[in-house]
């Protein structure tokens, strides 16, 4: 019988969730979905002195707006497995520790972080790098090299000790990955990790097994950052006695800058002007006891299907050419087959031109619910159907609902400047005339559609002679550019557009 497919994010509360981050999150919930199985979030905290209070929360929320929600864990409902916070499942992972140490796959060492750095600097001062492993350690304070007496009376006396994995000093350590194919390391590029701490808490290596495999997870999805671990995991897997239960590993490619050059990074967004996380937040930077602010894809108008469908394809490509997916969609057509193993370029164009195509997927009214807010926001009062036609004119020129004001501030406000390019380039002596004969023309219509103010635009051009249309569109909006002219002059009716014109014409030399 085939074994249910579980899968999990586990990321650490050590600040908010990268972009990076959510598309690890997104590829493990694809993937659960198109097998039937379950997505599970694990809250991985063993790291106390990175802790930063509200990341769990900040996880949390951006998972809800993204739509990707698991069916089980921290902040979702408990499952079987509960607890799904690394802290408080700490009284199970001693066991294993102990299991390690009598199967003589681990070992207790008592060198101080002082001590340890001391070594680092010679070898430094030496062009030459420390690691702790099969060779160094037989020079080191560890119960390899202390009498069996000496290390019982250092934990007897509670002493600060950790316990680290005993590598092999040559073995080649193979595993299978989805993506990458086989993968080969030799122990002698490795070093003795360290599992567990006398406080109690495990390392990230140690309880991630631990829960991976009591919670029964059959494959690991996560960031290229941790294929150099992967070894040492598959080793641990051997050590307990857990290989025939040991998950398949998919290793996803990084996001990388725009220019291609190195990791994304939140400074890559401040520098270029994007968000790199989900949401707007303020978190505690525990390195400077700072509240550090950053920005997100929700406040800056995106939509959470846009956003969820431009990082599906960081990295996956479907069998064909399409490049819009509802989420079903991309549950229905999403394999690791189809991941790619090189990094995955960020283009925030891109990124835009797919909030573009969602925001065009809306109604006119859709549009106009949503502006109706923004325009009361900025005191100004107009019905639905205004607003309608509104967002039906400007919304191909914009890639954001909150980019429709800027983009059509002259709708709701007449004009007191005159694009100055426009007007240099356009305005001469015979233009004040020429259009205040046009506008008299305008007074006189009795059809103020679109269809009827062109008419009488062409019948004035034929009886006064030609007249520029970008020039007129300065006189009405003030812009150079927008939407169809005379679509535009309709919705703003007669008495607006004339009383415009006759302005421009009284202010203009």
């Amino acid at each position: 019988m085939e074994k249910r497919v579980r899968v999990r994010f586990a990321p650490s509360p050590t600040g908010p969730l990268h972009i990076g981050g959510v598309r690890t999150a997104l590829y493990n919930y694809l993937f659960a979905k198109k097998h039937g199985g379950d997505f599970i979030l694990r809250i991985e905290d063993t790291d106390q002195e990175r802790f930063v209070p509200g990341a769990e929360e900040y996880i949390i929320n951006a998972l809800k707006w993204c739509g990707i929600e698991p069916n089980e864990g921290v902040g979702f409902g408990d499952g079987t497995y509960a607890p799904y916070k690394q802290s408080e499942r700490k009284s199970m992972y001693g066991q294993y520790a102990d299991q390690l140490i009598k199967a003589g796959f681990a070992y207790y060492a008592f060198d101080t972080n002082e001590e340890l750095d001391e070594i680092r600097e010679r070898m430094k001062a030496s062009k030459g790098t420390f690691s702790y492993n099969a060779i160094t350690r037989q020079n080191l304070k560890n119960s390899l090299v202390l009498p069996e007496e000496e290390t019982k009376r250092r934990i007897d006396a509670n002493e600060n000790y950790v316990i680290r994995i005993k590598l092999p000093r040559n073995e080649e350590v193979r595993f299978q990955d989805a993506i990458r194919g086989w993968v080969q390391v030799n122990t002698a590029q490795m070093d003795d990790k360290v599992l567990y701490k006398s406080d109690g808490m495990p390392t990230y290596h140690l309880a991630n097994i631990v829960d991976d495999y009591t919670m029964k997870i059959t494959h690991v999805i996560r960031g290229e950052e941790w294929l150099p671990s992967a070894p040492l995991h598959v080793l641990l897997y051997r050590y307990l006695g857990w290989e025939s239960s040991m998950p398949e590993f998919a290793h996803l490619p990084l996001l990388l800058r725009p220019d291609g050059n190195g990791k994304l990074s939140k400074r890559d967004g401040d520098r270029l002007g994007f968000p790199v996380f989900p949401l707007n937040g303020e978190l505690l930077d525990t390195k400077t006891q700072t509240l550090e602010k950053f920005s997100g894809y929700r406040e800056a108008g995106y939509y959470p299907d846009a956003f969820i469908n431009m990082l599906a394809l960081l990295g996956w490509h479907s069998a064909g050419n399409q490049e819009l997916f509802t989420l079903d969609e991309l549950v229905k057509e999403f394999s690791l087959e189809r991941v790619s193993k090189s990094g995955a370029k960020f283009d925030p164009e891109k990124t835009k031109w797919f909030n573009q195509q969602y925001l065009r997927k809306y109604s006119d009214e859709q549009l106009a619910d949503a502006m109706m807010p923004i325009l009361a926001g900025k005191n100004i009062n107009t019905d639905k159907k205004f607003t309608t036609e509104f967002c039906r004119l400007i919304k191909e020129k914009a890639h954001f609902i909150n980019e429709f004001y800027d983009l059509g501030s002259y709708f709701f406000s007449a004009p007191t400047t005159y694009d100055a390019k426009v007007i240099e380039k356009k305005w001469n002596d015979a233009s004040k005339p020429l259009y205040t004969k046009l506008n008299e023309k305008f007074v006189a219509s009795s059809d103020w559609t679109n269809t009827g103010i062109q008419k009488a635009f062409e019948d004035a051009q034929a009886e006064l002679g030609k007249m520029d249309m970008q020039l007129l569109r300065v006189l009405v909006s003030g812009v150079a550019g927008g939407p169809q002219l005379f679509d535009m002059m309709a919705l703003l009716g007669k008495e607006e557009c004339t009383k415009r014109i006759s302005s421009a014409l009284n202010t203009l030399k």
